[in-house]
């Protein structure tokens, strides 16, 4: 039986995006996942037949912890003999791609889901995008998460167009319908446990609270709305940026209707207890979240960034605006908030559109029959 090895730095990543791949994988292949469980817990659903490997890969640039990290998986990949491995995320992918390049692994493949470097300028981009080069020349095949996501990387020059894939429409792991839906029941629970009126208007933000993520942002055009005494905002994340203070101090007297949730394994519950997603984000692979509040029949205010761009049919699902323009994203949350019927509107078609293109039964038979083309071209 072929033994695959997912290669990931945070736990976040892992429950986020791979839980049903993993157990489809675990059919057909023996599967390990290597991760620094130290830096959050593992979900509960990770299927028995995955082999969980602790590894402290940390997400700051850490010299001398990296250096160790490379000598750690090397050592794993020489030990395994892993038929294939597959990283996700900066740090782990350029780290895996060189270890398991130098241990011979057969098979090594990376998924980008967006560049640190993006909004960097000067000698860091450079450097930056300079090690995305290396990671792909290390890889045997790369994945992009979104179709701007890999245009993106082809017009800078980190891999040619014949290198990169999209599975599907995109995304990692698509949405479970069974799960993202609109529940009332849900919708009212959560609103009690957070003391949110029943009838209340509700913005939600899911996500990490960090400075690319656009949070201090997205407080201020709250902060700034008119009339908007029904309104709330509700943040479901760690707080990775030490962000909280902040958004509360600009919030100010409207910090009463602010809401901060440190992180959940039931995201879906909290999509269904809002009204409007809100993804302020400088930089995105794709959006996921955004696909998945679609499903609960949410519609989005997003960043008009590459990858975001496929998650939100401008007009159709949802607002774009402008990354770091607060006005102009006040003026969409300000709307969205007065217009019921557009709103209603524009989340009916974000639905019927993430259930048609992105069901995660679609993307996982597209990973699986991913492996199975690389396999088969071994075996040849």
């Amino acid at each position: 039986m072929k033994h695959i090895c997912f290669v990931l730095t945070t736990p976040l990543a892992l429950n986020t995006f791979l839980l049903r791949h993993l157990a489809a994988l675990a059919q057909c292949y023996r599967v390990s996942v290597c991760v620094n469980t130290a830096l959050a817990p593992i979900s509960p659903d990770l299927d028995a037949r995955v082999e969980l490997i602790s590894l402290p890969i940390q997400r700051r640039i850490a010299p001398w912890s990296d250096l160790a990290a490379l000598v750690a998986l090397w050592r794993l990949f020489r030990r395994q003999r892993f038929d294939l491995v597959h990283s996700l995320m900066p740090k782990s992918g350029l780290l895996a791609m060189i270890a398991a390049c130098l241990a011979g692994v057969p098979h090594r493949l990376h998924t980008f889901t967006g560049q640190v470097w993006a909004t960097r300028t000067g000698p860091a981009r450079r450097v930056l995008q300079g090690l995305d080069r290396v990671l792909v020349r290390c890889a045997t095949g790369v994945l992009a998460d979104s179709f701007s996501q890999r245009d993106f990387l082809v017009a800078q020059g980190v891999a040619a167009a014949s290198a990169i894939r999209v599975l599907g429409r995109g995304s990692i792991c698509g949405v479970d319908p069974r799960r993202f839906r609109p529940d009332p029941e849900a919708r009212a629970s959560v609103r009690r446990e957070l003391d949110l009126a029943a009838d209340g208007f509700v913005f939600v933000y899911l996500g990490r609270l960090t400075r690319d993520k656009g949070v201090l942002d997205l407080a201020r055009a709250f902060a700034g709305l008119e009339s908007s005494v029904r309104a709330c905002l509700l943040l479901v994340g760690p707080d990775e940026g030490g962000m909280s203070a902040g958004i509360e101090e600009i919030c100010g007297e409207r910090a009463s209707r602010l809401r901060i949730v440190a992180g959940t394994f039931e995201p879906e519950r909290y999509l269904a207890a809002a009204d409007v997603l809100v993804l302020p984000s400088y930089r995105e692979g794709f959006g996921m979240v955004v696909i998945e509040a679609g499903a609960v029949g949410l519609p989005a205010i997003a960043s008009r960034i590459y990858g975001v761009t496929d998650a939100v049919e401008e007009g159709r699902t949802g607002l774009l605006f402008q990354p770091g323009d607060v006005p102009a994203l006040r003026a969409a949350m300000q709307h969205l908030l007065d217009d019921a019927p557009l709103r209603e509107e524009l989340g009916a078609r974000a639905r019927e559109r993430a259930l048609r293109e992105f069901s995660a039964d679609q993307l996982t038979a597209a990973w699986c029959g991913h492996y199975e083309e690389l396999f088969a071209e071994t075996a040849v």
